[in-house]
């Protein structure tokens, strides 16, 4: 599942290769059926959505109403691309396998504009994002930045991470069931978590998350608050601020803990939108 910044929701299934849009009312806009699987690399320009197909060796761009508008075939050109990243409507960057190079591309008048030695294991990648001359690589165990230069400029560990998000300068990796942003000089910080969610996503205005068959829609100022409230419940006793001693503690004060459940709080707190199209499409 991906949203983009007006509300409307995509969903891609492996079983079929189907890729579909809702209206945030859970109507349907357009459905595509693909012959080989492709992956979405962002929807939050619903007007040039890309996907990157390694069976078949091509990106196509599709509009609002999910139509294909351009497609280009890598397989005349170069060697064998293991993941492409449209970093706008003209540029591409490419891994070639073939090479162990990334090129840059502009598929605009068919020129590379450069080629850089990029010697990488690629058997479990899965997602590329480049910015501002670094390279994110997302596998399904870890986050690595590299200079251009293959220099690498961090590594952390990251389990079950499915693609990037790029906000402006924020840089986030959209996990199984939660979302992590990459802080410069202080690694990786979860903003958003739901361990019961099995699958999330995020745009401008809120996070989403898919449970027990439904559509939940978080606003992203409560979910930053449950996220915090959670971070400081995590923390050892010693390093929680407290004044009081153990003996003054009372039933009274004892209630008035913050509760453990502020996950739960929140989620009652939350619209559910889609729940019978959500329902449909995940049954």
């Amino acid at each position: 599942m991906l949203a983009d910044d007006y509300g409307n929701l995509y969903i891609y299934k492996n079983k079929d290769f189907s890729f579909t849009k809702y209206d945030s009312l859970g109507k349907q806009i357009g459905k595509m059926m693909l012959t080989v699987p492709y992956k979405v690399q962002t929807v939050q320009n619903p007007l040039n959505v890309p996907l990157f197909s390694e069976n078949a060796q091509e990106m196509k761009f599709i509009d609002q109403n999910m139509n294909e508008i351009q497609r280009l075939d890598f397989k005349q050109k170069f060697g064998f691309i293991r993941m492409a990243y449209a970093e706008d409507l003209q540029q591409l960057w490419l891994l070639d396998d073939s090479t162990k190079r990334l090129i840059q591309y502009n598929f605009r008048n068919d020129t590379t504009i450069n080629s850089y030695p990029f010697d990488i294991s690629f058997e479990d990648l899965m997602d590329m994002l480049v910015y501002e001359n670094k390279v994110y690589i997302l596998t399904r165990k870890h986050i690595r930045i590299y200079s251009l230069k293959f220099e690498k400029l961090f590594e952390a560990p990251l389990e079950n991470g499915k693609r990037f998000r790029r906000e402006n300068d924020m840089i986030l990796v959209v996990a199984g069931n939660f979302i992590s942003q990459y802080v410069p000089e202080k690694g990786m910080t979860t903003i958003f978590e739901d361990p019961e969610a099995q699958i999330v996503d995020k745009n401008i205005l809120s996070y989403f998350a898919i449970k027990g068959n439904k559509l939940y829609l978080y606003s992203l100022e409560k979910a930053k608050k449950a996220q915090q409230q959670k971070q400081l419940e995590a923390q050892p006793e010693s390093l929680q601020p407290s004044t009081e001693k153990p003996v003054e503690k009372t039933e009274e004060n004892t209630a008035e803990k913050p509760s453990d459940n502020t996950l739960e709080k929140l989620i009652e707190d939350t619209s559910k939108v889609q729940t019978e199209a959500i329902e449909k499409l995940i049954n």
